[in-house]
């Protein structure tokens, strides 16, 4: 018979419990937290700033910023801070907060790649009805939906796993907090829960893959049917930065999620959360500045305004 669970506190996973082990992964860890907070606030300030890149696209990639400069803070100094000390435990409280944030994050982001394959989209096969289809209210309301959508996802998936008696102690099996965990700690049949919460994660994923392939089959239509190899150039360097970032955040994502829970090993699991959780965050802004040279320029003149 199950019984109601009275925890108050859950264990992490610890990396390594040898001393040296754990400063050097606590090193490497806010080497990656400076470079995300560095990457996006310099990208989002670029951008606030230069009047020049207040344009659609430039108005997705903010909010995707955004969502990256929220994604690292959710997790890095709580695993930071138990690394340093020496430390395992997370409040309760704590954890359905960093579950709740992980969840909208990851939710929003996915939605807001969609909507940017839209935006590029619409810019290289329907450009005379750019302006019109993407005008500052509709841009507005797009981003919206995606924020919204990840929070309406975030609010069902932790009020329904938080609702679970747990019965199986405290201890997790990762160092920061996901449902799975949660769910393999409760005293109900875990499976089916872990089946539900696998399919909405796929139903969500391959929603937004299928929309933004879409958006790039057509893409690839009219970019190879343009005549200039100029005009090629130019709109296949707007989709790679973005294309890119896809194929970084789904890849990972994928894996994560619907990998089958009988192939679980202990350094496969901890490889695959650092680079499902810190990497993209980390990379997307490189991605994206390493190939826009009116955003290397915002920054650069940022840079130069900065200092004189």
């Amino acid at each position: 018979m199950c019984k109601g669970s009275s925890i108050t506190e859950f264990l992490l996973l610890a990396f390594t419990d040898t001393r040296e082990l754990q400063l050097l992964t606590f090193g490497l860890f806010l080497g990656i937290y400076l470079a995300a907070l560095l990457g996006n606030g310099l990208i989002i300030t670029a951008i606030a700033c230069d009047h020049c890149l207040h344009t659609p696209m430039y108005f997705f990639l903010l909010n995707l910023a955004l969502l990256d400069l929220g994604l690292i803070p959710t997790t890095l100094p709580k695993a930071m801070a138990n690394f340093l000390w020496n430390m395992r435990t997370i409040s309760y409280a704590g954890y359905a907060a960093q579950v709740f944030l992980l969840v909208f994050l990851f939710s929003a982001e996915f939605s807001l790649l969609t909507v940017m394959s839209y935006d590029r989209y619409v810019a290289i096969c329907r450009p005379l009805h750019y302006g019109t289809l993407l005008g500052s209210r509709a841009c507005a309301t797009m981003a919206a939906a995606a924020w919204g959508s990840g929070f309406l996802h975030a609010v069902l998936h932790t009020a329904n796993v938080f609702s679970l008696p747990l019965s199986h102690g405290n201890a997790l099996d990762q160092f920061f907090c996901q449902i799975p965990q949660i769910i393999r700690l409760s005293c109900s049949e875990s499976y089916l829960w872990e089946i539900r919460i696998t399919m909405a994660s796929f139903f969500l994923l391959s929603w937004c893959f299928v929309l933004i392939a879409l958006s790039y089959v057509q893409i690839f239509r009219v970019v190879l049917r343009m005549p200039s190899q100029q005009g090629r150039h130019k709109a296949f360097s707007t989709c790679i930065p973005h294309l890119t970032v896809v194929s970084l955040n789904f890849s990972t994502a994928m894996f994560s999620h619907l990998k089958s829970p009988y192939i679980s090993f202990h350094t496969l699991d901890l490889v695959v959360a650092v680079l499902y959780l810190l990497v993209p965050p980390a990379v997307n802004p490189l991605i994206y500045s390493m190939r826009n040279q009116e955003l290397q320029n915002a920054v650069w003149k940022l840079k130069t305004n900065c200092i004189s």
